[in-house]
């Protein structure tokens, strides 16, 4: 019996993955056939089943958390790194530049609309949105209310009702630019960060960021 090879299995699976979402950005879930995926993955229909079960659950792959690498954290566990952060404040701005930062990826936008949309029909997708949103969500929330208890911003806000603000404005710059051309993400950043400043430091006055990498 042949041993798989992890590694190998989880590289092969991203690149399916990778090249089926450059076809789902561009044409849409239903517009994508397994034939297309198949051809810009280099592979036979047999053998991409052997990787995914179907088309949906390659669609679904491309919105799970990311599969572990040598060295670099997945989302979850940077999120999980900001809660344990000693500076909520500090902590705040970098996740709001985690959650936003691939807003300005090209293809990323597309495919945030095109998830919403398939979310309603597919259940097992919502649930996994869902999830996300709902870990992000809580990230944000708890940072608001240790920022709050440690005088870093407004404490006459809600961390609740604030975080449901904080999380709309991310969820602008992806639909934005999934919708204006002219919208530029990377370019809108600063000044969401300025906005965040301004509403959750009313009275503070912003220090001169350094870029972000």
């Amino acid at each position: 019996m042949r041993t798989v090879d992890p590694a190998k299995h989880r590289a092969r699976r991203r690149h399916i993955v990778n090249a089926a979402t450059e076809l789902f950005a561009a044409q849409g879930f239903e517009r994508t056939t397994t034939a297309e995926i198949c051809r810009a993955a280099g592979m036979s229909a047999g053998n991409l089943f052997h990787y995914f079960r179907s088309k949906r659950a390659i669609f679904h792959a491309v919105f799970a958390d990311d599969e572990p690498e040598d060295g670099v954290a997945t989302k979850s566990e940077r999120l999980a790194a900001a809660r344990a952060a000693d500076d909520p404040w500090t902590a705040l701005l970098d996740t709001v530049d985690l959650l936003a930062g691939p807003a300005a990826e090209p293809l990323v936008p597309a495919l945030v609309m095109e998830a919403m949309i398939q979310a309603h029909r597919d259940p097992e997708l919502e649930a996994l949105l869902s999830r996300d949103n709902n870990e992000e969500r809580s990230t944000v929330t708890t940072l608001l209310r240790k920022a709050s208890a440690s005088g870093r911003i407004d404490p006459a806000l809600d961390p609740d009702d604030t975080a449901a603000w904080v999380m709309a404005l991310i969820a602008a710059l992806y639909t934005s630019a999934a919708t204006d051309p002219s919208f530029s993400p990377a370019g809108q950043l600063p000044t969401l960060r300025l906005i965040l400043h301004r509403f959750l430091r009313p009275d503070a006055t912003p220090v001169q960021e350094q870029p972000r990498p």
